[in-house]
């Protein structure tokens, strides 16, 4: 190494020292590796004039550092140096260049790293950054071959590197082993760095390998390559919001229309997903129109129909480089890709995939496998699969409109047919006593094999699932399938009960509203409404919960359905008690009680003899009402929701009749219960209900801990409609 460069490593690291840098830190800063960085300052690397300009940049030197950098360059006659330039927005992307310097530098490297990642998001850049990071390790020459997916084949790539390398024509074997030994024999004993970009296959790329171990290979692909088993895999993802700004703010350059704060910048980053190619577009379409101001601009992004449209600058397209991957696959992966973009929701599961396709759950799981290897769609998590929110643009705008109106009619039945089986066997698991209409004609029931073991199993799956049954509802209802969407809504309830997620309960029955009542069903829009009407109750919108519960009462008498009557009368008594009128409560549950009892509907008739007890404590009547609140406890069955539930409603008879010690014993039990029935407003319930306990015996800190134990498991009781968050409420002052 000549003195130059050991002159540049010195002052490389005095400047350094004196900006108070780690190498760490200035490598992140400069966007080259540590390794590379700490070979530099001992002399062992050559600087080039981009790692020099940005050293220079960063720690203000003026220039020097170029100046020597020039100093220490090799004279001519060195190997090729054949890398394209680098661009100067390079952002972010830190760790990716640590693991492929390391992989470059080692003496026991695999010889080659794979950079895989969706088209656009850099995969080339990063690179060539990496190539130039480490060109001085490799005095025999970089090379940078662009093989453009498929259009270049094995044989074609091998007469280009030979022709590099200096082979003449005439001399290359017409054949592509011929080549590949010609190939292989001209890098024994170089030191070369070969980048081959848009590779489509292993198959394209193994010939080019070489079998010289000081030889590096960096490739770039749009497929996961696999097959490589010797390679270090780089994943590509997409840049941060931060790194997305940077980068926006880099290509744009003058500053006079931009915002001087982040987050407007970051509003319209979010729009291009991460993905640096649509990042640069669309600070270039700024840059290059100067009549627009930034909120226009911001404002054109913003729209989803035409987002993809607004990313194409004339020169490059985001939806073009999607359609390279889109028209490499196969056709039965075109047709699941478009399939795929029918589904409302932001994550896929496997089984509803292959509802879509109509094929087997195995067959699908093949099928997005090779999606993903294409990076087409990601998978996550618990057997689910994801769209980046701009490949789910161009799969609805391009790919979905291949597919025939009749198939895509088809797939979306098949999806919520699925969604009302699954749904249907998991709320016969959650509340097994509850009625619950005739299936769809077509909708089987699933066998044991496609079902739940249990209801703990059931439980985890709607956790999961539950937005994307709510995106179903809504799709069904848009799409005119109203059977399907009031039924899906209707098998949701009790999930929704348990949960407390009211939002969704909220949205799903306004939509199953409408569908029942587009179908002139009676019956269907009464029970709908009801179950509205609980929502709202639920969440402590009273007037909304009685205005619903009235129109059930008046479409259930409508419809001469008499359970109907008697739930809407049994909820408007609840509503009743919730607003202080104790008497028409009481009066009304009683009949109600008799009407459940008549007809055997034993659960009905336990929560109603709760809501009995609860009346009656506002009314004093202490002794009728642990009379009551205890055989409601006897009378429930196998839920321990409605155990914990019953156990709470014990608890409070006890805790307003003073007697505390009871009280407190069945606030631990309902809390138990309240854990093993997964719970936590039971839980936190029965917390607040010890907390109150805890407060009036003096004892503020383990009132004060209880407390925040239940806000902790559920931050949402409603002093309106939980007398224990009442009580806590009057206790806090």
């Amino acid at each position: 190494m000549s003195e130059g460069a050991g002159e540049f490593g010195r002052r490389l690291r005095r400047g350094r020292e004196t900006a108070g840098y780690s190498l760490a830190d200035l490598a992140k800063r400069i966007h080259f590796s540590k390794g590379h960085v700490s070979k530099v300052e001992n002399g062992l690397a050559r600087p080039s004039r981009d790692f020099a300009e940005a050293c220079d940049a960063v720690l203000g030197a003026a220039g020097a550092l170029s100046e020597l950098a020039r100093v220490a360059a090799p004279s001519p006659g060195g190997g090729i140096s054949g890398l394209p330039m680098a661009t100067p927005h390079f952002t972010g992307r830190h760790g990716e260049l640590v693991l492929i310097g390391t992989a470059l530098a080692q003496a026991t490297a695999t010889g080659c790293s794979v950079l895989t990642g969706m088209a656009g998001v850099g995969k080339t850049a990063l690179a060539v950054r990496a190539a130039w990071n480490a060109e001085q390790d490799f005095p025999d020459g970089c090379l940078f071959f662009d093989l453009h997916g498929a259009e270049v084949s094995s044989a074609e790539a091998l007469d280009r590197v030979l022709r590099t390398l200096g082979v003449p024509g005439a001399d290359i074997p017409p054949d592509q082993d011929g080549r590949a030994n010609l190939y292989r024999d001209r890098l024994r004993g170089k030191r070369m760095l070969l980048v081959f970009d848009n590779v489509r296959s292993t198959e394209q790329v193994a010939p080019l390998l070489p079998a010289e171990p000081r030889c590096r290979v960096i490739i770039t692909s749009r497929n996961r390559l696999n097959a490589l088993d010797d390679a270090a895999h780089v994943p590509i993802a997409e840049l941060s919001t931060a790194e997305s700004v940077e980068l926006f703010r880099s290509v744009v350059g003058e500053r006079q229309r931009m915002p001087t704060e982040d987050e407007p910048v970051a509003e319209v980053v979010a729009c291009c997903g991460g993905l640096p190619l649509a990042v640069r577009i669309a600070a270039a379409r700024f840059r290059s129109s100067p009549t627009w101001t930034f909120e226009e601009f911001a404002s054109r992004l913003a729209g989803e129909a035409a987002r993809l449209n607004a990313l194409d600058d004339g020169e490059r397209s985001v939806a073009a480089a999607f359609a390279l991957s889109y028209q490499r696959l196969p056709e039965q992966l075109r047709r699941l890709f478009g399939l795929l973009a029918l589904h409302p929701g932001r994550d896929i599961a496997t089984h509803s995939a292959a509802a879509l396709a109509g094929v087997g759950v195995g067959e699908a799981e093949r099928l997005l496998d090779q999606l993903a290897d294409a990076h087409l769609i990601m998978p996550r998590p618990g057997g689910y699969w994801q769209f980046h929110d701009l490949v789910r643009m161009f799969a609805t705008e391009h790919a979905l409109s291949e597919v025939p109106s009749a198939d895509r009619d088809t797939a979306v039945r098949r999806l919520l047919t699925l969604a009302l089986s699954r749904a249907r066997a998991c709320d016969e698991l959650l509340a097994p006593q509850r009625f619950r209409p005739t299936p769809v004609p077509g909708v089987e029931p699933l066998s044991a094999e496609e079902g739940f073991p249990e209801w703990d199993t059931a439980l985890s799956w709607l956790d999961l699932e539950w937005p994307n049954l709510v995106a179903m509802c809504r799709m069904a209802a848009a799409r005119g399938e109203h059977e399907r969407c009031w039924r899906l809504a209707f098998l949701l309830r009790d999930f929704f009960f348990r949960t407390k997620l009211w939002d969704p309960w909220i949205e799903t029955h306004r939509h199953a509203a409408a569908s029942a009542r587009a179908i002139g069903d009676t019956t269907a829009v009464a029970m709908t409404v009801n179950n509205l009407g609980m929502a709202y109750a639920d969440r402590g919108d009273l007037g909304l919960a009685r205005d619903h519960y009235q129109q059930a009462l008046a479409l259930f008498r409508e419809a001469g359905d008499d359970n109907g009557t008697t739930s809407a009368l049994s909820n408007l008594a609840w509503v009743n008690l919730y607003l202080g009128e104790h008497e028409a409560a009481l009066r009304d549950m009683k009949v109600a009680l008799e009407s459940y009892r008549r007809t055997g509907s034993a659960r009905n008739a336990a929560i109603t003899l709760r809501g009995i007890a609860l009346t009656e404590v506002e009314l004093g009547a202490f002794t009728d009402a642990l009379r009551h609140a205890e055989r409601a406890h006897e009378d429930f069955r196998g839920s321990d929701l409605d155990l914990a539930m019953s156990l709470n409603c014990v608890a409070w008879v006890h805790f307003r009749a003073d007697r505390h010690a009871e009280a407190a014993a069945h606030y631990e039990q309902a809390a138990e219960l309240g854990e093993r029935g997964r719970s936590p407003f039971e839980v936190a319930r029965a917390k607040t209900g010890l907390g109150n306990l805890a407060a009036v015996a003096g004892r503020p800190e383990e009132a004060a801990d209880l407390w925040a134990q239940a806000t902790r498991l559920h931050n949402g009781l409603n002093p309106v409609t939980v007398g224990e968050a009442a009580a806590r409420r009057r206790l806090q002052g």
